[in-house]
């Protein structure tokens, strides 16, 4: 599977039954790992302290009747059936529905959008239309345009959700480990059993830890057999169970015994649906994964797979329960392997360990995919990235990420040590991420989908009621682990804000002092300066005019490159950009001025290409735009004869192949090579270079004097070298600003400045290429 492919992936994987069953194959260690391994923990969580197993089974047997409702209700109905049709070009998770809010309502917090970006086939392929103005879909997205405490708002929720999910990321690894670990003491016995569980759970998640930077490709294909495996175990150990033990047990699904069970244990049972709640871990999963599968496989694993095993796991504990009231280990309470058959229990500590692992591994995965996303939309430091495989989209590593994780995963399991705190703390964060996509996903209803407001009241009201008392009873834990998923959701969140802050006032300076135009007209061509070989990239997060950088570089330096660009590396709302869109070029200024603007245009999910190929495709794009001599589009709605700037649309090489291609040769002579279809312009010096580089053009349609002198001057650029002039920052609050503001700009956003990677960090920009020009930012 391609890295970029993920626009069209839905439609291609909808091709045969056969590729969707291999989907739903793949999804069972990808996707439901996490949820697999709930019953590991459930019961044990349940009747902690909060009620008590009692002969009358009534206890057991309401809590069976949550788990089976909330099972059915959550995961099933909600996501299933109705939350998976609101992806974003392919894509679900939490930022996909902001993405798709920011798109009908633009509410969008990136400030570097722009008109042409609405032309991208990603973005407009959900069909957008305005809702009819007496509607209150159209009051409401006029409101959310006019207001920007909604806009901010609805950020701040999609940033609480994302918190959420990296706390998830530390607290689950934690608890499905130590949980399967925790069999062991049935097998050396409840003295010396402390004294391994905590040592070993931590020994494997080291583990599990540093080998993240192999990525999962390479042993991803032992994940499903896996999870399948563990759900064939538990379910044929329910059955056996449920057969041996109470044939009746299912009598307890009625929802007359959740009645039955609230009304006996009150306060005790409410406070101990924290534990209950735990069942659905790994639910969100389902729709944060969607863009690595497809909305059929998903539901397809689900429905015929993973829930039928995981209630058939739940009754069977449940009979063995009812009919053991007082266990051997009083320690361990009535975990999972209390109903194991002792001779079964080594085999399946074994397996539940590595289900276990597999289930962390696709929480790790889905934490370094949802930071990605923030990082894309301008809500977190930037960080380092990297693609660990080159077929499998989606696969990817963040070094500074995978040791925090660890290091905070590893102190919870050393710091807690018992499942019940590590439940309480991860059933607040899965919960509130559910509550965060429930708010989103009404609004998608009525903005996107243009449904009636009553639909999205209905969903909110029903499922929102569901979490709203799970999240209740989680949040009523705060003292005994529930504060965990708070202060690290709290310390991320300040993180993104100030980060996110910083990066919108460093981007409205750059606005406020850019040099106009008619400035760089007054040099006239020589810019006034010796013009020296090479090709200047001058790095800038603008998408219309001269950054001050250049001015401040111009007035320092006699000398510039014989061809500058301007190049804009930006994000847009949309999760893939299609290789045929990727670059917006175009003059500035009169063609013989050779400076050209560059915007190069990546989605939330794309995979940046290292330094050798980004510059192949960088020079080849404008050497294109040259050649076809397409005046474009003026992206910024003003005067073309102001503002020199008419941008095109220009694919990368692989998308015209009967284009503009560029090769390098080595030791070559310098004859001119041609064919009836094609003809080269090669540089006048090639005899004294080692390497040639040369342009592959068309024959056809021929190419006007001015453009192939303007290509062959790009081509002897490109020969000299590429440098990069970057701007380095300090940026500085304002003399009368509050105290906040310096607090967040002078010390907070400074801190994560000079701490995280520099906005070039996509392009494997060379240090032997690279000239820093330094600049004070006073916001």
């Amino acid at each position: 599977m391609d890295l970029e492919t993920g626009v069209n992936q839905n439609r291609v994987k909808k091709e045969s039954w056969k590729t969707i069953l291999t989907l739903a194959y793949q999804s069972l260690g990808v996707v439901y790992g996490d949820l697999s391994t709930s019953p590991l923990y459930v019961y044990k969580s349940t009747f902690a302290e909060d009620i008590t197993h009692s002969e009358s089974n009534e206890e057991i047997y309401g809590v069976l009747s949550f788990v089976f409702w909330t099972l059915t209700l959550v995961p099933l109905l909600k996501y299933v059936f109705i939350v998976l049709k609101a992806d974003d070009n392919g894509e679900g998770g939490t930022f996909a529905l902001y993405s798709l809010l920011c798109r009908h309502a633009k509410v969008n917090s990136l400030p570097s959008c722009q008109l042409a970006d609405e032309d991208l086939s990603s973005y407009k392929k959900d069909n957008i239309i305005s809702p009819a103005p007496t509607t209150f879909g159209a009051t409401l997205k006029s409101t959310l345009e006019r207001h920007r405490v909604l806009q901010r708002f609805l950020l701040i929720l999609a940033l609480i959700g994302a918190c959420m999910v990296i706390g998830d990321g530390i607290l689950t690894p934690a608890l499905s480990v130590f949980s399967a670990v925790s069999g062991i003491e049935l097998a050396i016995g409840k003295e010396h059993h402390k004294y391994v569980e905590v040592p070993l759970t931590c020994v494997i998640l080291i583990a599990l830890f540093a080998l993240q930077h192999y990525g999962t490709h390479r042993v991803g294909f032992l994940f499903a057999p896996v999870v399948i495996i563990w759900l064939m175990c538990i379910s044929a150990i329910g059955v056996y169970n449920i057969i041996k033990w109470d044939r009746h047990v299912y009598r307890a699904l009625s929802p007359y015994y959740m009645y039955k069970f609230l009304k006996k244990t009150q306060r005790g049972g409410w406070m101990s649906l924290g534990g209950i709640l735990l069942c659905i871990t790994g639910s969100e999963a389902m729709f944060a994964d969607l863009g690595h599968f497809s909305q059929l496989s998903i539901q397809i694993a689900f429905t015929f797979m993973v829930y039928p095993s995981l209630i058939l796991a739940y009754m069977g504990q449940a009979a063995y329960l009812s009919q053991h009231h007082v266990i051997e280990s009083e320690s361990y309470g009535i975990g999972f392997y209390v109903s194991v058959p002792e001779i079964l229990r080594l085999p399946v500590l074994v397996i539940a360990i590595l289900a276990a692992v597999v289930g962390s591994q696709a929480i790790i995965t889905g934490t370094f995919s949802i930071i990605k996303q923030c990082s894309s939309l301008g809500c977190f430091p930037r960080v380092k990235i990297v693609n660990t495989s080159s077929k499998i989209h989606g696969q990817i590593y963040i070094p500074e990420i995978n040791w925090t994780l660890m290091l905070l995963c590893l102190a919870v399991t050393i710091g807690f040590r018992d499942t019940k705190r590590m439940g309480n703390a991860s059933g607040l964060a899965v919960i509130t991420v559910m509550l965060v996509t429930t708010c989103l996903m009404s609004l998608v209803i009525v903005l996107c989908w243009r449904k009636s407001v009553l639909l999205a009241l209905g969903f909110v009201i029903f499922f929102g009621t569901i979490e709203a008392l799970y999240f209740s009873a989680s949040l009523i834990k705060f003292l005994e682990g529930a504060w965990v998923p708070i202060v690290m959701a709290f310390a991320f969140m300040i993180v993104m804000c100030i980060w996110h802050y910083g990066s919108l006032k460093k981007y409205e300076f750059d606005v406020q002092n850019k040099v106009s135009v008619e400035w760089l007209l007054g040099l006239g061509p020589s810019l006034g300066i010796v013009r020296v070989r090479g090709i200047g990239l001058i790095h800038t997060e603008l998408v219309s005019g001269i950054p001050a950088i250049f001015s401040h570089f111009v007035t320092n330096l006699p000398a510039f490159h014989q061809v500058l660009v301007f190049l804009c590396v930006k994000s847009v709302p949309v999760p893939h950009v299609k290789h045929e869109e990727r670059f917006l070029v175009g003059h500035i200024g009169p063609r013989e001025y050779r400076i050209y603007r560059c915007i190069v245009r990546y989605g939330y999910r794309d995979a940046h290409k290292d330094d050798s190929e980004f510059e192949n495709d960088l020079v080849c794009s404008i050497a294109e735009f040259i050649r076809t001599g397409k005046m474009g589009l003026n992206v910024n709605g003003e005067d073309l004869r102001k503002d020199f700037e008419n941008l095109t649309v220009v694919g990368t090489p692989s998308t015209h192949l009967s284009g503009v291609q560029l090769c390098e040769d080595e030791d070559v002579s310098a004859e001119l090579v041609g064919t009836s279809e094609r003809k080269e312009i090669l540089s006048p010096r090639v005899t004294k270079l080692k390497k040639r580089v040369r342009f592959v053009i068309p024959e056809s349609p021929k190419i006007d004097r001015s453009a192939q002198e303007e290509l062959r001057e790009l081509m002897e650029a490109r020969e000299a070298g590429i440098a990069y002039i970057l701007g380095h920052s300090y940026v500085r609050a304002k003399q009368g600003s509050s105290l906040f503001k310096k607090i967040a700009i002078n010390f907070g956003y400074d801190f994560l400045r000079r701490n995280s990677r520099p906005p070039t960090y996509t392009l494997s920009v060379p240090h032997a290429s690279t000239l820093e020009v330094g600049m004070v930012y006073n916001v």
